[in-house]
């Protein structure tokens, strides 16, 4: 099984014809992916690599039956694309597009918490990776050759990262269930909490591997989350051992701001709660082969 996407999803992609929709259009399509329409404004009516194009989501969703959107949309205008998903009725929005300004998102919080929680859209991203779910589909911009079907779930908010654990985990026979890239910005659709509770409802899903990295609480509540209420095996990392304090590195999300937000601090969380941590990425595949050979206890 797998969480989010499958191979009968329905998908639209905002800003198909663009050069980067385009070219990862065609990557999702020649994966497998159930791309059912496109949207550029202007250019409805047309077709493109043999999908048809409309003006709007709304348009899209009516003639299609599109449950999830992924955007490759510019920054300056990405909130009004997620938004418009969201008004059309799409239930998961992917945003791959990174440097989205944080007050925009801060305006697309606000405006999908109008939704009552049953009906609210899953939000992934922005500046992320996107959602594979191996051997059915790919809603993002990953490699899909490194990736195993199996039993691991991943949440990364670093796409290079995310990459590397599936190419480990393949390494050492352990393939994957669903890998969700939640993106490195300071404001984002959706958290590490989000996912895990999906993750914890999956039957086929036997163990987790969540990625993190330096800034902000997300890491943290996660743990304890996960201390009190999963009962599956998590493996965790945080990159940035080195980071120095005050200064950005690379995501805007990943800056070191106060007490509890460094790689060291947020790994002896990790350890407390009783995740196994890996003790750099080279050692993805190898840590979670260790915790399940050890019957899903941690590892020292």
């Amino acid at each position: 099984m797998s969480i989010l996407i499958d191979e009968k999803t329905p998908i639209v992609v905002q800003g198909m014809t663009g050069d980067k929709g385009s070219f990862h259009t065609k990557e999702m399509l020649d994966y497998g992916s159930n791309v059912v329409a496109g949207v550029t404004p202007g250019k409805g009516g047309t077709e493109h690599h043999g999908v048809p194009v409309f003006n709007t989501v709304k348009e899209a969703v009516r003639e299609t039956g599109a449950t999830t959107s992924i955007t490759f949309v510019a920054p300056a205008f990405c909130a009004d694309a997620i938004m418009e998903a969201a008004d059309a009725g799409i239930r998961l929005i992917c945003s791959i597009t990174d440097g989205i300004p944080a007050q925009d998102m801060m305006r697309v919080k606000r405006y999908l918490y109008r939704y009552p929680k049953d009906k609210r859209p899953m939000m992934v991203g922005p500046n992320c990776a996107g959602i594979i779910s191996p051997g059915k589909s790919m809603l993002g911009i990953m490699p899909g050759h490194i990736y195993l079907k199996g039993s691991i779930g991943v949440i990364s908010r670093s796409g290079t990262l995310g990459y590397e654990a599936a190419a480990q985990l393949k390494e050492h026979g352990l393939g994957i269930s669903t890998s969700v890239g939640i993106g490195g910005d300071p404001i984002n659709g959706s958290s590490f909490l989000d996912h895990l509770e999906l993750f914890e409802q999956d039957p086929e899903t036997e163990a987790v591997l969540m990625i993190g990295e330096i800034g902000g609480p997300q890491e943290a509540e996660a743990s304890e989350w996960i201390q009190k209420n999963m009962k599956k095996p998590v493996v965790g990392f945080v990159a940035g051992l080195t980071a120095p304090k005050g200064r950005r590195m690379g995501h805007a999300g990943a800056i070191i701001s106060k007490e509890g937000d460094s790689a060291a601090e947020k790994a002896e969380i990790m350890k407390a709660c009783g995740l196994t941590v890996a003790p750099n990425p080279s050692e993805f595949g190898s840590t979670m082969a260790k915790v399940l050979q050890n019957g899903g206890r941690q590892v020292a």
